[in-house]
């Protein structure tokens, strides 16, 4: 029997209608069947009620802005499956890639096998949010429409990872369900690990604190504490409390700490106005001040379950001042807001120390030629097994109280 589901390819979001979109990556239909939630109802990364970044507002601001499209190596062509008549029912944000930069999943090492090989790696097919290292759905599909259009989905990505002459398709940052749906379709799985604050119901900092060890108690009591010792105030922005002045001056931090990391910073002055303008209430600016001038700060995305810690900034250095700014503020918010988690980025096994644990996280990569996919899934075998160990050991590690 023929599928009713018909795929067709868009080159921008603007082409997409929005409500649609949003009916996709967050159908407003699982919004309101879920209460408020904290980590003791189980798996926090289950049942996520709004993801910010796959919504069609911010994906739309990365491609209005020219943060991506060509000249950026990232061209925007997402893949929709429409019904009979005509509605979206599944959709995946996708990018064709000249590169492997913004991703934080590496795979420069396959890349550089292909070409010694005089294979061409590039462009290969990224299902993903740009320069955003955060797990979530990438398979999005609508409420009333199952498997059937997910499978269409896949199906889509891999008949235009041919049509564009891509090598492979790289799923990035996917839920675990995902990634086993997209196992058992035959993609590769690979796993990493991030650092994320899990709240266990804390009614606020203080108790939070008590749940660790007294040695790292006390250490984080005077870490926050010297942070603020040369006088610097922390003001936390969200919605119409979000000015232009407060841009301008966290897009210097971001330019300044973005050029001395990696040389050249993904996202440009007009993102954040643009992102700004269509969903400041989904942004947390933590802004530190110090003689009446703003010297760090750190922008965040609120979620209904999550906030996403996402780039900092400072034009002066103060002791403590990033963990203060990055990390503790954002666990006070996120502990009142009730939110079940912080997701500070990739990386950062500092993190640890600072209350936050290690988590696992996935991808799924369908590579087109069938002799290095067979060396890769040799390669990822070992490297799930080495991340599992890492993750073990992590916490064992963490600096929460032993015992009953």
């Amino acid at each position: 029997m023929p599928s009713p589901y018909t795929v067709h390819v868009a080159q921008s979001m603007r082409e997409i209608d929005a409500a649609q979109w949003d009916a996709c990556a967050n159908p407003e239909a699982v919004t309101l069947a879920l209460g408020p939630r904290t980590a003791r109802d189980g798996d926090p990364y289950e049942g996520e009620r709004f993801n910010p970044f796959i919504s069609h507002a911010f994906l739309k601001a990365l491609e209005t802005s020219k943060s991506i499209g060509p000249r950026s190596g990232w061209t925007s062509t997402h893949i929709l499956v429409k019904d009979p008549g005509g509605r979206l029912a599944a959709a995946a944000p996708a990018y064709l890639k000249t590169h492997s930069m913004g991703e934080y999943v590496f795979d420069h090492g396959w890349a550089d096998a292909y070409h010694r090989a005089g294979l061409h790696y590039y462009p290969k097919l990224q299902v993903a949010v740009p320069f955003t290292p955060v797990t979530g759905r990438r398979l999005l599909v609508a409420p009333g429409h199952g498997e059937a259009a997910c499978q269409k989905l896949i199906a889509g990505l891999r008949v235009w990872r041919e049509n564009a002459g891509a090598s492979s398709i790289h799923i990035t940052f996917p839920t675990r369900p995902e990634w086993e749906t997209l196992g058992a379709s035959g993609f590769l799985q690979r796993t990493g690990q991030q650092f994320h604050f899990i709240n266990k119901g804390y009614a606020d900092f203080d108790a939070f604190l008590a749940d660790l060890a007294s040695r790292k108690r006390k250490t984080i009591r005077r870490e926050r504490k010297e942070a603020l010792a040369n006088g610097i105030e922390i003001e936390l922005l969200t919605g119409a409390n979000i000015r232009e002045f407060h841009w301008d001056a966290f897009f210097q931090f971001y330019m300044d700490t973005g050029a001395r990391k990696w040389g050249a910073p993904y996202l440009n002055r007009e993102f954040f106005s643009g992102v700004g303008a269509v969903m400041s209430d989904r942004i947390l600016l933590v802004m530190a001040k110090r003689n009446s001038r703003y010297i760090a700060g750190a922008i965040n995305f609120i979620g209904e379950d999550a906030l996403y810690g996402r780039n900092w900034g400072a034009v002066e250095e103060h002791p403590f001042l990033h963990f203060e700014v990055c990390y503790y503020q954002a666990i006070e918010f996120a502990i009142a807001r009730g939110l079940t988690r912080v997701e500070a980025g990739a990386q950062g096994e500092h993190k640890l120390a600072r209350g936050y644990r290690a988590v696992a996280t996935f991808s799924a990569h369908d590579i087109g030629d069938k002799r290095f996919a067979r060396a890769i899934e040799d390669y990822l075998q070992r490297e799930r097994i080495h991340i599992d160990e890492a993750l073990r050991e992590y916490d064992e590690l963490a600096p929460f109280k032993k015992g009953p």
